[in-house]
């Protein structure tokens, strides 16, 4: 389990005269040109680094005839002494030494990932044709990852892959069509997903709507509580057998920190009419910081049910800069006035992306994010009574739809 990350990384740029580099078994050490001296520790915070793992794409290291280690970027066809995996470094505990932030809130997904290899690595992000979950998918794509975008729209997803793929044209994409509004296209989606893959590394919960008016899905459910909520919960529960078949899945909710303002409390909030509610009791602001806190009780009761996933949930960022405005006009205002002052799309797909890859986040579960940076959710998201009661009223929920859609088929037949 990861510690909580006390310190920033602001002390960590070497003073005048010092150089950063490794050995050929990746230990980091210290060079001071001014006294001509070598050290293991870094001369500012006093701890130790090493680098492991791949070589970024394109790179190859060569050790020439009088011994000296080379790096190779085929790429842009330059050669230099330094390990490309420099910057990536993870610094290491002795005596029960706290790791560090290595990002925060200005940091971009791009420089998450600096460094690193994903291929042969599979992640499904929902609402990936657009805004931060587009931005989460780009990343993840340039950096070798298989990323299959799960969206409504397939036109707006195959021009998503094709602006990907203009930046560079091996990415590896693919488009699998749900409509979070319907939990027969979850479930039909789901099952193409399995035919197709056999493990799933990462699941990304991105997608979500937003100051909606009051609407009623397909299914009879209000929509902003079934789209951000209850259809990726019945998706990852389809989803259990590729992502448990991985030694090192993980599923990443992207909440809010709005959800500390929602209004359910107890146990008797979490009921149907409440987290789906009639039109006269419809607010649609509380509908989304209802379901932005169900993804944060779903994250903590999903974490103690499967312990050998990672289960992580993070806050993006502040009203950012995407379509998730679209559906008012009066936030769409709002968010455009804010716009100077809060994260670009890179900056907010940052934090999804660091859960969904960070390597010293291996074996951390059920905690949440903001700005790369571990933090204390609401009391009531960590309420586990809450947790467990939405698990069952959520399969309450689906199972109702299910025998009433196999009702109506017998029905349908008989006629």
């Amino acid at each position: 389990m990861v510690g909580i990350i006390d310190e920033s990384d602001s002390e960590d740029e070497l003073p005048p005269g010092w150089e950063e580099r490794a050995n050929v078994d990746g230990n980091v050490y210290y060079v001071n040109h001014f006294t001509m001296a070598t050290q293991w520790t870094h001369p500012r915070t006093g701890l130790k680094k090493i680098i492991d793992g791949d070589l970024p794409p394109g790179w190859e290291r060569h050790v020439s005839s009088d011994g000296k280690v080379l790096f190779l970027d085929h790429e842009n066809r330059t050669t230099t002494y330094t390990d490309p995996r420099l910057i990536y470094a993870k610094e290491y505990r002795e005596s029960n030494q706290p790791v560090r932030q290595r990002f925060d809130g200005s940091s971009t997904a791009l420089s998450v990932l600096y460094g690193r290899d994903l291929r042969h690595q599979v992640a499904l992000v929902t609402g990936a044709n657009t805004g931060i979950g587009f931005e989460i998918a780009r990343s993840l794509a340039l950096h070798g990852c298989r990323v299959v975008f799960a969206c409504r729209n397939l036109e707006k997803a195959k021009l998503a892959i094709e602006k990907i793929q203009s930046e560079k044209e091996t990415v590896s994409c693919d488009i699998l069509q749900i409509d979070l509004c319907s939990l027969q296209s979850v479930k039909a989606a789901a099952f193409k997903f399995k035919q197709k893959y056999k493990t799933l590394n990462m699941l990304i919960l991105n997608a979500g709507v937003f100051a909606l008016p009051y609407t009623l899905s397909e299914d009879g459910y209000e929509v902003t509580f079934q789209v951000n909520h209850l259809s990726q919960f019945y998706l990852t529960l389809l989803l259990e057998h590729p992502l448990r078949s991985c030694r090192k899945s993980r599923v990443v909710f992207v909440s809010s920190e709005s959800h500390r303002f929602s209004l359910l409390q107890s146990v008797e909030d979490l009921h149907p009419m409440v987290l789906s509610p009639p039109a006269y009791k419809y607010w649609s602001m509380g509908a989304y910081n209802n379901s932005k806190l169900c993804n944060i009780l779903f994250a903590q009761e999903l974490s103690r049910r499967w312990p050998s996933v990672g289960i992580l949930s993070c806050h993006p960022g502040n009203m950012v800069s995407s379509d998730l405005s679209r559906h008012s006009w009066i936030y769409r205002f709002l968010f455009a006035l804010v716009r100077p002052f809060t994260k670009s799309l890179q900056q907010a797909a940052s934090t999804p992306v660091f859960c969904a890859t960070a390597p010293e986040l291996e074996g951390a579960t059920g905690l949440y994010f903001n700005n790369c940076y571990r933090c204390d959710e609401s009391h009531t998201a960590l309420d586990p009574h809450l947790a467990s009661r939405l698990w069952d009223v959520s399969q309450e929920m689906i199972v109702s739809v299910v025998k009433r859609d196999k009702l109506w088929y017998d029905l349908a037949l008989q006629s």
